[in-house]
């Protein structure tokens, strides 16, 4: 048995809920380095930079599932579901510290929403993630046969937006967020080479 054999074997074994616990650790951390003032002089949009991060992170992991089983055998699809969930929440969690401690304002926040082409694609991209979070349930993929699959390809509009909105975010051309759209890309390009002619996914 080879190394990708005996992780699969693992995984087989291994059940999916204690990712949530996991999963959500990172958050809990950066809102108690905030709270102590671990995030420096600017610890709300260190927070809420640290959420967008997170999510975008879990997002990559999420694209890198499918072509790590097709090109390097590792199976790891019983934590996808997990994996894409723990993407809405920190997704939600940077939403929400910017609607409530950084713009605070309703009137602002519609604003920005409309006029901040980042904030418009970053908020874009939130919306495409609550259908894929409230489908994301064995009665809702029994309930939409094909059409879940479907629904679930806005996965990959919401990774391209993501990207798009972390690097307009940023002032000036910065690294890592260029990195992290060739990354997303790149894992989009391997699914469609990796694809089957006549699969749907």
């Amino acid at each position: 048995m080879g190394p990708i054999d005996g992780v699969n074997a693992a995984a087989r074994r291994m059940p999916a809920w204690p990712l949530y616990i996991i999963g959500v650790l990172p958050a809990i951390w950066l809102v108690w380095l905030g709270a102590t003032g671990g995030l420096g002089a600017e610890p709300i949009k260190a927070l809420e930079r640290g959420l967008g991060e997170k999510a975008l992170q879990l997002l990559v992991l999420v694209l890198a599932i499918t072509p790590l089983r097709r090109f390097v055998g590792l199976n790891l699809l019983k934590f996808r579901r997990a994996i894409g969930l723990l993407v809405f929440i920190y997704a939600a969690l940077h939403l929400l510290v910017w609607l409530v401690l950084d713009v605070q304002i309703p009137a602002q926040i519609w604003a920005d929403i409309v006029k901040r082409p980042y904030v418009t694609i970053g908020f874009t991209g939130f919306l495409l993630l609550v259908p894929l979070a409230m489908t994301s349930n064995n009665w809702s993929v029994r309930r939409l046969g094909p059409k879940w699959r479907q629904l679930h390809r806005l996965t990959y509009v919401a990774a391209a937006l993501g990207g798009v909105h972390y690097i307009w975010l940023v002032k000036g051309i910065q690294i890592e967020p260029l990195a992290y759209m060739a990354v997303i890309l790149g894992l989009l390009a391997l699914r469609k080479r990796g694809a089957p002619r006549k699969q749907a996914g």
